[in-house]
């Protein structure tokens, strides 16, 4: 099983979205710009070649990345 395919960044913006965070608000806690939440979250689900972030969420939970 692969692990730690998240930066410490994506993995804190993907716990936020998991949490029901929308964009502004994650980039409002993490003090980034909602571009930078975007990509972020654009370059985890390149790095599993999923489409959505719905399918990246379902993904790294079951990869262990992250966690409900």
């Amino acid at each position: 099983m692969l692990k730690n395919i998240l930066t410490k960044r994506e993995k804190e913006v993907f716990d936020l979205l998991v949490a029901g965070k929308t964009t502004k608000e994650i980039a409002d806690i993490l003090n980034i710009s909602d571009k930078t939440v975007r990509n972020h979250i654009s370059n985890a689900i390149q790095k599993i070649g999923v489409k959505g972030r719905a399918q990246a969420v379902i993904e790294f939970i079951r990869l262990g990345e992250i966690s409900l």
